[in-house]
C-alpha cells in the first residue's frame, strides 16, 4: 500500500496547522491511500494479469486498446467475417494468451464490435498511458492495420476508422499510406513464404517494405534500414515498456525488415 498519502498529509498539515494539523493531515492521507489501494484492487480486466510495479494501469489500458479497437476495425464493413475472427485469434496466439487473458481479450475484440464504442477516448486514454512515445504508438497502429487487411481488402469505412486513429495517435494521412504500403510488401512475402518459395520478396516489395525506391541511392536504403530497424527492435521497445506479449509482433517486423534489406542489399551488390 502507498505512504504517500500520509507523507503529503503530514507535511502539509504541520505547515498550514502545527501538530494538530499534522494529525488532521495524517489521518487525510491514510484515507487517501487507502482509497487509492482499494481502487487498484478492485479492478478487472487485464489488471488482473499484468501486475507490475508502476505500470499496472498502464499495460491495463494497453491491451484493452489493442484488442478493442481491433474488433471495431473488424466490424467496420458491417459484418465480422471468418477471416478477420482467425486472424484475431492468431494475433492472440502469437501473444500467447491462453486460459482467462485470452477469454479477456475476446471480451475487449467483442466490446469493440459494440454501436456504443467510444474509440476515440480508447485512444486518447491509450496514447497517455504509452506516455505518446512514437514507436510504441506505431506499433499499435500497425496492429491495427493488420486488422483490417485480415479479410484480403480494404474497406473504405475501414480506412476511415484507420485515418480516425492515426489523427488521435498523431500520425498524418502520408504515415498511414505509407504504412499501408509497407503493409501489403509484407503480406505479399508471406504468401511467397507459405507458397514455399525460396527467392524471399520480390525486389518491389523489399523496396517497399523499406519504405524507399530504386532511384534513392544506397546511403539513402541504409538509412531507411537502421530506422525502420530501431523503431522496431524488440530490446528497444521492451526498454521503452512494451509488454512482453507483444514482443513477437516487434521480432516480425524486425525479420521481414532485415529479409526486405537482405533483398536489395543483393541486388544493388552492396556491402
Amino acid at each position: 500500500m502507498s505512504i504517500w498519502g500520509k507523507i503529503l498529509g503530514l507535511v502539509f498539515g504541520f505547515f498550514f496547522g502545527g501538530p494538530i494539523g499534522a494529525l488532521f493531515g495524517l489521518y487525510l492521507g491514510h484515507r487517501f491511500d487507502r482509497s487509492m489501494s482499494q481502487d487498484f484492487s478492485n479492478q478487472g480486466g487485464f489488471n488482473r494479469f499484468f501486475a507490475n510495479k508502476g505500470s499496472i494501469a498502464n499495460l491495463a489500458v494497453f491491451f484493452h486498446a489493442v484488442f478493442s479497437v481491433y474488433g471495431h476495425i473488424a466490424k467496420a464493413s458491417g459484418q465480422v467475417t471468418p477471416e478477420e475472427i482467425r486472424a484475431a485469434s492468431m494475433l492472440m496466439d502469437k501473444m500467447g494468451l491462453t486460459g482467462e487473458k485470452r477469454r479477456e481479450a475476446q471480451a475487449a475484440f467483442a466490446q469493440g464490435k459494440e454501436n456504443s464504442f467510444e474509440l476515440e477516448q480508447v485512444l486518447v486514454e491509450f496514447k497517455r498511458s504509452s506516455f505518446g512515445q512514437r514507436d510504441i504508438l506505431q506499433l499499435f497502429l500497425e496492429v491495427q492495420l493488420q486488422a483490417a487487411f485480415a479479410d484480403g481488402e480494404l474497406h473504405q469505412k475501414e480506412r476511415d476508422i484507420l485515418y480516425t486513429v492515426a489523427r488521435i495517435l498523431g500520425f498524418s494521412v502520408h504515415d498511414i499510406e505509407r504504412l499501408l504500403q509497407q503493409l501489403e510488401a509484407q503480406m505479399h512475402f508471406h504468401k511467397q513464404q507459405q507458397g514455399q518459395s525460396s527467392s524471399g520478396p520480390s525486389l518491389s516489395d523489399a523496396y517497399n517494405i523499406l519504405g524507399v525506391s530504386d532511384s534513392d541511392d544506397d546511403k539513402q536504403v541504409k538509412k531507411a534500414w537502421r530506422k525502420l530497424m530501431s523503431q522496431h527492435h524488440p530490446d528497444k521497445l521492451a526498454a521503452k515498456g512494451l509488454p512482453k506479449e507483444m514482443l513477437a509482433i516487434a521480432n516480425q517486423k524486425t525479420q521481414d525488415i532485415q529479409a526486405a534489406y537482405e533483398r536489395v542489399k543483393q541486388q544493388r551488390g552492396m556491402k
